[in-house]
């Protein structure tokens, strides 16, 4: 049996990846802020010995990174450095949570080898995470598996993202407000990636995956779904803003976590919203 530890793991992947491994009869220690802080080596030190680490520990919502750009890149970067000396130290394989970071690309779908671009504190601090795993893997032999998730959704998302911030709009306030219907994104529902994630743990050596559904939906086109799912007609209302930077499509190729994981999503755009309509008990019964 694996023994696992989880950073962040009271977090909206780590708190729903840890009910599917003791699921799964793994042997899971959580790593919390309550356990300390990841960025202090003293924390490390009572931490016991296992033999993978899933880091999830992170600032995850990107506006904010520009209000506290230090804090995300200390979480993100830092935490990610004294991760992977526990590692090294330890004999242990680390699972690293990545993000986005291919900016406006070239070619639909997406792979591994496209050009990263780093046009926030977020997305900076994801990439020098990466590059210390990559170091410490080429130097000191930490066997690393990093994970690049498109964008993620399900139940205990923060309404602050897209998809729970549309369907409280639809069931709380029976209207849609939003900054722009165009941009489209290539989402996958949190239990798909937590597949994904578990079936990396036997993994040793250096990997990259993107990790998405290999579909793109735009913000009309999920409203279109919420209103057909409930039956509503709510207004729509859009400032078309299109923010600075603006991606306007994104699609992850995901061949090659198909190929080594022998992993796809299973959940279908449609599914996951019925999913989280009927988790909401003011939901439509038509839903």
């Amino acid at each position: 049996m694996h023994k696992l530890l989880i950073t962040g793991a009271n977090g909206f992947i780590g708190s729903l990846l840890r009910k599917q491994l003791q699921r799964e009869v793994y042997a899971v220690t959580a790593l919390t802020r309550k356990e300390g802080d990841i960025n202090q080596s003293a924390t490390w030190q009572s931490v016991p010995a296992c033999d993978v680490v899933i880091h999830l520990a992170s600032q995850t919502f990107v506006p904010d990174s520009w209000h506290n750009p230090a804090q995300f890149i200390e979480t993100s970067s830092i935490g990610t450095l004294k991760t992977l000396e526990y590692c090294r130290k330890t004999g242990a394989a680390m699972i690293y949570i990545s993000s986005y970071l291919y900016g406006n690309p070239a070619v639909l779908p997406i792979p591994e080898s496209a050009p990263l671009f780093t046009p926030n504190p977020y997305a900076l601090s994801k990439k020098t995470a990466e590059d210390f795993c990559r170091f410490y893997h080429d130097c000191f032999q930490v066997p690393v598996t990093i994970l690049r998730p498109f964008n993620l959704y399900g139940e205990g998302q923060n309404t602050s993202f897209l998809i729970p911030m549309l369907i409280d709009q639809a069931l709380n306030k029976q209207a849609f407000h939003v900054k722009d219907l165009l941009p489209k994104r290539d989402y996958l529902y949190i239990s798909d990636f937590i597949n994904a994630l578990i079936a990396c743990i036997p993994l040793r050596g250096f990997h990259l995956f993107n990790i998405g559904s290999g579909i793109s939906y735009s913000v009309e086109e999920i409203i279109s779904l919420l209103q057909k799912m409930q039956n509503t007609e709510y207004p729509v209302y859009s400032e078309n803003i299109q923010r600075a930077n603006e991606i306007m499509n994104t699609v992850a190729d995901i061949q090659l976590a198909k190929q080594v994981l022998q992993w796809q999503p299973s959940t279908s755009m449609e599914e996951g919203l019925k999913r989280l309509l009927h988790l909401n008990p003011s939901a439509n019964s038509n839903s």
